[in-house]
Parts: structure tokens; C-alpha cells; sequence
């Protein structure tokens, strides 16, 4: 299997929102560019929700079945492990093999010095053809980094190899990750990494790094765009040097992970890949939930009651729903409006509160990073929830459809900054 230039990760935590999400990719195809859609769903969010990975592959094989889709779609079995992927395997063709934990875990000394000796063409001043720079890799670096990394891709190896043993080797698509860790990966640390990955036999087609500034679920960076600019072009310079030297896939692109709503960086991404002639697989998830609880807002009713509901419990049990997810949120909980207050509101107040507009004064990020990761009250809620998305489908499938088309796509893979004529003309809604 080979995953195509352009790629897009669409979570759907609770598997009602698939065909919504091809119709993006289908305006992409008639606005002239092929984005690959990759439906993704960690096994953490399945433990939340009480979901299978079985539900994921239903709903896509059903949108593509529906919609006509002809070009290739994926399930990917995000952020998995050796303990979490059997569950993925008869579903999955797309597997994230997550090995951030094992960062820092020191390998043996004699792998390590194996590794060094046999990478000795690393040494020295390594020039970065098209990002017009040099990186210098002395001995010390060297091992400090394989010190550091080795371990983490050894264990991606036993974890391909696993997957490769009930898939076969061109049953599937590898993506490495290593963004969730404390600091961002150097371009000399990236090219070192490639190499390892090289030596175990991983054919990985995606590599996810950690790049410097935060970047919080369902809100923009935090962060420096230009040194973003910077840090992107160079880890595409390594990419394209480690394709050459270590035999990897041709196809080899950066995912950048947790990558919706990252506004201020779209453009730099979008002018990397121009220069190098390349593509990014774009991870987003959140997002989509958050658009069905602007759609049941939207939708009036029983569907502002719910949303409304869902704020209430989200905020009562911030504590616990923030825990897991306490390295990628910053919220100001002084800004964060009472549930009486919310309570009062009209569906205007309600979505202007929530929906990414950053030129709208109404707009309360910290509101929307406690609903992006308050999910699991809604999954407890069941059916009351479900048949309200059903009820309400037109509506939120034409805020989905929006917010990842004109949002997410038309930025990223054409360059096409979000606007109120853009989604009017391509979506027949408001921005």
C-alpha cells in the first residue's frame, strides 16, 4: 500500500460524521488536488467512547461505498503499541507505531556503539539541499542521540514486525511518532532517527516529530510560525537526504500530529511542501466532535439543550476530563463562562462561543479546549446523543464538511486562506 502526496487524518470519535468527511476530500478533487482521507481513532479514545476499532472501518467502507469514492481511504490504528494493536489488526491498514514513552530509555551500550560505528557517513558537516543550510553531527552528538532514540525505534521495530506478521509487508502503512515528548526533535536528531528506522526495516511512509511551540487540541499554534517555517523546511531537507542514503520509501512525508486548527502555521506548510516538491499528512480528531456540537447548537431544540447539558457536566468534572490531556490544553478556567451563563444563551451565543473564528470577539478558546476534551460525556450519555446527530445530521454534516474543507484543506494542500466567499462558494454556508 502507498499513501498518496496529500493526506488528511479525520477522527470521528463517534463514527456518525465519515461521509460528511469525504465530501471535503471530494470538493479537494473538484478544486484539483488528490487528499487521501485517513480515518483515525486512538485506542484511548475507543476505551472512552466503549467503541471498537470495527466501527471506524464500518463507517468509511460505508461513506466511500455511498459517496462513489474511487481513489484510495484508510483506517489508521492511531498511537498504538505493542500491548494495544492486536485489536487493530483485522480492521486497520494505516498503523501509528507510537513510541514517544520509550524516548530516553537507553538502549544496550553495545547496540548503541554498533549503531555509531555503522553510521559514520553521519559525521561531519551534512548540507540540506533545498533548505540552503548545513547541519554539523560531531561523535558526541551522535551517540547522545542514539542514546536517546535507539530504544524508542527498536521498540517501533518489534511493533511493525508484529503487524507485519498478520498483515504481510505490503498489507499496510507504517507512520512512526514521536511528537508527544517534551522537546522538539532536532533536524540532525530527525536524519539520525531516519537512519535507525532504515536499520530495522521499518518502510515508513510518515514520521511524526515533535517541532517546538504547543500545539493545544482544537485551538491554533502557540508558538513562533517563522521558526515553525524554519524547523519544518529543514526536517523536509532531512527527509529528502535519508530517502537517498538509507533506501527508504520515496514517498516518505511529515504527519503533523494534533494538527487541526493550527491556523497561523497552514501557510508555512503549504509553502514547504511547494519548495520541496513534497506532501504532509495533516492529523486532525477533535475538530469533527466539536463541529457536531455546533451543528446541535445550531440546530436549536433539543440539540441546544443537549450541547448545552454537555457544557454543564464538561465544566463539573473539568478536573478529571483535563488529566489526561494535561500536556496539550492551556485553559484559563476564569475564563470559562458558568454553566447558568451558558444556560441563558442563544444558539448564536452558543456556536459564536465555540466555533474557531478568531476575528469574532465571542470567541472563548478556553470553552472550546474543555468541550474538545469532554467527549466522554457525551459517550455516556448513548443513545441520547446519538439519535440527536441523527436527528440533526443535515446541519452538522454541513458544519463538518465546512470546517474540513475550507478550514483544514483548502489552506494546507491549496493554499487557500479560509474566507467567508470560500466556504458560501464551495459549501453553500456561512464561514
Amino acid at each position: 500500500m502507498k499513501l498518496g502526496e496529500f493526506s488528511i487524518g479525520v477522527g470521528d470519535r463517534f463514527a456518525h460524521q465519515a461521509k460528511a468527511q469525504l465530501e471535503a476530500c471530494i470538493l479537494a478533487g473538484k478544486a484539483g488536488i488528490e487528499v487521501i482521507p485517513v480515518w483515525n481513532k486512538s485506542n484511548r479514545e475507543h476505551a472512552i467512547i466503549g467503541s471498537e476499532p470495527s466501527s471506524v472501518r464500518a463507517a468509511a467502507d460505508t461513506a466511500v461505498k455511498e459517496l462513489g469514492w474511487k481513489l484510495p481511504y484508510f483506517c489508521d490504528a492511531d498511537h498504538i503499541n505493542l500491548s494495544t494493536v492486536d485489536r487493530f489488526l483485522n480492521f486497520c491498514d494505516f498503523f501509528t507505531l507510537d513510541v514517544a514513552d520509550s524516548i530516553g530509555r537507553p538502549a544496550e551500550a553495545s547496540s548503541i556503539d554498533a549503531f555509531v560505528k555503522r553510521h559514520s557517513e553521519l559525521l561531519g558537516t551534512i548540507r540540506l539541499e533545498g533548505a540552503g543550510k548545513s547541519i554539523q553531527i560531531t561523535p558526541d552528538l551522535l551517540e547522545r542521540t542514539a542514546a536517546k532514540f535507539l530504544f524508542a525505534v527498536q521498540e517501533a521495530g518489534k511493533i511493525y514486525r508484529k503487524i507485519e506478521a498478520a498483515k504481510g509487508k505490503s498489507g499496510f502503512i507504517a507512520e512512526v511518532s514521536m511528537d508527544e515528548t517534551d522537546a522538539a526533535q532536532s533536524p540532525a536528531e530527525l536524519l539520525i532517527i531516519l537512519a535507525a528506522i532504515s536499520d530495522e526495516g521499518i518502510p515508513v511512509q510518515t514520521i511524526a516529530p515533535k517541532f517546538s511551540g504547543r500545539f493545544n487540541k482544537g485551538v491554533d499554534y502557540v508558538g513562533d510560525p517563522r521558526q515553525f517555517a524554519s524547523e519544518m523546511e529543514l526536517d523536509m531537507a532531512a527527509i529528502q537526504l535519508a530517502i537517498a542514503s538509507y533506501g527508504l520509501p520515496s514517498n516518505l512525508k511529515l504527519s503533523v500530529h494534533s494538527g487541526s486548527d493550527k491556523f497561523s502555521i497552514y501557510p508555512a506548510i503549504h509553502a514547504a511542501m511547494k519548495k520541496f516538491s513534497t506532501g504532509v499528512h495533516l492529523k486532525t480528531a477533535g475538530t469533527n466532535w466539536l463541529e457536531e456540537l455546533i451543528g446541535l447548537a445550531e440546530a436549536g431544540g433539543d440539540g441546544l439543550a443537549l450541547a448545552k447539558e454537555i457544557y454543564a457536566e464538561a465544566f463539573a468534572h473539568a478536573d478529571e476530563l483535563c488529566a489526561p490531556y494535561a500536556t496539550v490544553i492551556d485553559i484559563d478556567r476564569i475564563k470559562l463562562p458558568s454553566p447558568l451563563e451558558v444556560d441563558r444563551w442563544s444558539s448564536a451565543q452558543f456556536t459564536s462561543a465555540l466555533r474557531h473564528d478568531q476575528s469574532s470577539p465571542a470567541y472563548n478558546p478556553s470553552l472550546r479546549q474543555l468541550l474538545h476534551v469532554g467527549f466522554k460525556v457525551a459517550a455516556k450519555m448513548g443513545g441520547r446523543y446519538l439519535d440527536l446527530l441523527e436527528a440533526n445530521e443535515a446541519v452538522i454534516a454541513k458544519n463538518v464538511t465546512e470546517n474540513l474543507y475550507a478550514r483544514h484543506i483548502a489552506p494546507v494542500f491549496l493554499g487557500i486562506q479560509q474566507d467567508a466567499e470560500l466556504s458560501t462558494r464551495l459549501t453553500g454556508t456561512r464561514a
